[in-house]
């Protein structure tokens, strides 16, 4: 559940006092960004790709995004101070305002800003599968964009835990593997660890990210590769990443077992990933209060 205080475009406010009108009509449309930060230790985690990637989106939808990186992160500060958070969660959006006929004549920016926070969600330690044909169109010119337009996300979650899953693994049109419906998806055959490519129509999520980057330095090779069900069927590990999980193993998909009860290459990269979090905290904390 998110926290009571918001920021909504320039000022903290109670959320029930955050006014969003039916004449925003990005809002009513689903045009628009977000992303999910992870919060720890006040700070908020890899910020700088969080910005990258809304930028990108922001030109890749045509959402006017002006906003200033600087500005914004010092706007998360003061949502994360307001609400006491020390460990959670925070989301960043921009809402497109003015387009179309069905928009209201109020005066509104071109976007909104809204920032909230919230405590990390509960989770199981390992989890099972479902799987979706076609919840994935790697062809869209928007796959792989973080919209507001998430019902086929939530949708196909849905499905799923009424099935009894805990997630949902998701196929393209070509019946590959791409993603979860919040999380990327990783399996290990022969020592490596695979990934579907970006070309999967799958996020490029920043927890992905940093796996690519930080693998290598661990000692793990983690590479993309076009997957289908049966390769992570077959593999020795399976694994999901995301924001708000981390990494957390996978054991059945759609009925089948799946992985060994060792996971040997998971839990290194994760205690890799753990350092990487740590690292990039305490780079963050002003020489000041240093010890």
């Amino acid at each position: 559940m998110i926290h009571r205080i918001v920021f909504h475009n320039n000022r903290l406010l109670p959320v029930e006092e955050v006014r969003l009108s039916p004449g925003q009509a990005g809002l009513m449309s689903g045009w628009g960004l977000f992303t999910t930060v992870r919060i720890v230790e006040g700070i908020a985690f890899a910020f700088e790709r969080h910005w990258q990637r809304l930028t990108r989106d922001a030109a890749r939808t045509h959402c006017p995004f002006p906003f200033e990186e600087s500005a914004v992160r010092s706007n998360l500060a003061e949502v994360l101070r307001a609400n006491w958070v020390r460990e959670g969660s925070a989301r960043i959006y921009a809402i497109y305002n003015q387009f179309g006929f069905w928009r209201s004549d109020e005066t509104f920016p071109p976007a909104d800003l809204l920032i909230y926070s919230a405590g990390l969600p509960a989770h199981r330690e390992t989890v099972r599968l479902g799987l979706r044909e076609h919840g994935r169109h790697a062809a869209s010119p928007l796959a792989g964009v973080k919209v507001t337009s998430w019902l086929n996300n939530v949708w196909n979650l849905h499905e799923a835990q009424q099935a009894g899953f805990d997630e949902v693994v998701l196929l393209n049109e070509r019946g590959e593997v791409a993603e979860c419906t919040a999380a990327n998806i990783f399996c290990v055959r022969e020592g490596k660890v695979l990934t579907p490519p970006l070309s999967s129509g799958c996020l490029a999520g920043i927890t992905r990210a940093v796996m690519l980057d930080i693998g290598p330095r661990a000692g793990i090779a983690v590479e993309e590769r076009v997957m289908a069900p049966d390769d992570l069927c077959q593999a020795e590990e399976v694994f999901i990443s995301s924001t708000n999980r981390n990494i957390i193993a996978v054991t059945e998909i759609a009925g089948r077992p799946v992985g060994t009860a060792s996971r040997p290459i998971m839990e290194k990269l994760e205690l890799a990933f753990s350092s990487y979090i740590k690292e990039y905290v305490q780079a963050q904390v002003p020489a000041t209060v240093k010890p």
